[in-house]
């Protein structure tokens, strides 16, 4: 009897860690997704482009922001991961990329080699874009000028090394879909939602997060430690700007200047660098979302010393 309950547990953990193996395998988007040809809009994916900061990642030159070499560090509690080229260059950058893995890339979080990628790149948010506005930024991308060099590899510590654990990481944090426009809410909200939670991806900043790196729903947009370790993020709801008008919020965006005529510092200097570019349109629209946030109480700021 006892060797059977063995031979039985064994055979359930064998099982157990079979599935497990393949649902944390790294997923790719559909085919049908691309059966239908796109038609470029190279203005839209520049706009797609600036608002998804792909500058203040992949690029340290502050006087050309077309040249996506990458090696960007960007420290985490996790460890240090160093941003790679997605500059066209065939052989060190996405040059030969195509545009289903590009997508891919975006959407799962899946490499072209079929390998998982850190969440370093904000896929939790970029997945909720369009596939039309994704294969316009790729498109706007291929445009640019392609850079030689590869980025250094991560410098991430046991486990974290392990890629094939961020399929379990996925399984708890990768969800949702593409933005679905809210009825109830007009034209502009809807394009501000869109641009803030998908290409925007201001909650990966702007919201605490748990042990394994996850944002805590509850306090979304609420603010917490910098995850690079420089500082605090500030609460965007009402609870952090309750004071700002719509108006104010878009000025900030533009210029960077607050309405008590302090400027954007820290991290938030390159994003307003980023936001600058974009129609005065766009950033109202943001605005009047950012504005629509209720107020939630974030975690407590820490004293300063």
């Amino acid at each position: 009897m006892a060797r059977k309950l063995i031979a039985l547990v064994i055979v359930l953990g064998v099982v157990a860690a079979v599935t497990l193996w393949l649902v944390t395998a790294p997923k790719v988007e559909p085919a049908s997704a691309f059966a239908t040809p796109h038609k470029v809009d190279l203005v839209n994916g520049k706009t797609m482009f600036d608002i998804g900061g792909c500058v203040s990642c992949h690029t340290d030159s502050k006087e050309d922001r077309t040249r996506l070499g990458g090696g960007v560090a960007l420290a985490s509690p996790f460890g240090t991961f160093y941003t790679p080229n997605i500059s066209p260059d065939n052989e060190d950058g996405i040059g030969r990329w195509t545009e289903a893995q590009f997508v891919t890339a975006m959407r799962q979080g899946t490499s072209p080699a079929g390998e998982h990628l850190y969440p370093s790149l904000p896929y939790t948010s970029y997945r909720r874009m369009t596939t039309g506005d994704l294969l316009d930024m790729f498109a706007y991308i291929k445009t640019l000028p392609p850079v030689k060099g590869k980025a250094r590899n991560h410098e991430l510590p046991f486990p974290f090394n392990i890629r094939r654990t961020l399929g379990v990481w996925k399984l708890l944090f990768l969800n949702g879909g593409t933005f679905t426009p809210d009825a109830s809410k007009d034209a502009q909200w809807n394009r501000g939602a869109y641009l803030v939670n998908g290409p925007g991806h201001c909650a990966e900043c702007h919201s605490p997060r748990n042990a394994l790196g996850g944002i805590l729903d509850g306090e979304r947009f609420a603010g917490g430690p910098d995850q690079e370790g420089q500082g605090w993020v500030p609460n965007i709801t009402q609870k952090g700007l309750g004071s700002w008008s719509v108006g104010d919020i878009a000025e900030f965006l533009k210029s960077g200047m607050t309405p008590e005529f302090d400027s954007a510092g820290g991290s938030m200097t390159a994003v307003i660098r980023n936001t600058s570019q974009l129609s005065d349109a766009d950033r109202l629209a943001m605005a009047t979302y950012i504005k629509s946030l209720p107020a939630v109480e974030g975690p407590p700021r820490p004293a300063k010393k």
